[in-house]
């Protein structure tokens, strides 16, 4: 399995943020700009919680099984590597949607002096900030479920990850 790349990740972002940017752009000069809703840092936030957990629990799993503790309970490969693809996939997604909201927020600036927008520019500055969350909390669930040995394979792409 691939592991992330940070580029890949900033590469969407920007890509997004300015096409968001000029969509944004376009659609306030036709008429009025949809809203940024309430519920995107939000629901970003618990995914980010949601893989923060879930590699802290495998963390723990796994220092125990290393260290052979009478009641460890092991960890599934199978298990950790469909984590690991959850949390690639959500970070590649929460890089998009950050970009969004990120180029969206970026227009909003422009007016901060209309109350409405303002609030829109604060929501999407939390979405972009909770999607940074999702993606650190991503990359920390990759690493915790790296296997020691995938050093050897780096560069090849056959390095496992579990």
């Amino acid at each position: 399995m691939k592991e992330l790349r940070i580029r890949v990740l900033a590469a969407v972002f920007v890509v997004a943020g300015v096409l968001s940017w000029a969509g944004a752009r376009l659609w306030n000069s036709v008429g009025t700009l949809p809203s940024v809703p309430l519920a995107a840092p939000i629901v970003l936030a618990l995914i980010a919680v949601v893989l923060l957990a879930t590699a802290l629990s495998l963390r723990a799993r796994l220092r125990a099984q290393r260290e052979r503790q009478p009641d460890a309970k092991g960890v599934d490969p199978m298990m950790a590597a469909r984590a690991v693809v959850f949390g690639q996939a959500s970070a590649l997604v929460a890089a998009l949607v950050s970009g969004m909201y990120g180029g969206t927020g970026v227009f909003l600036l422009e007016s901060l002096d209309i109350p409405a927008r303002r609030d829109q520019a604060i929501y999407a500055g939390f979405s972009v900030l909770a999607g940074i969350g999702v993606i650190a909390a991503a990359i920390f669930l990759e690493r915790v479920c790296k296997l020691p040995d995938d050093d050897e394979h780096e560069g090849t792409g056959a390095a496992p990850t579990v």
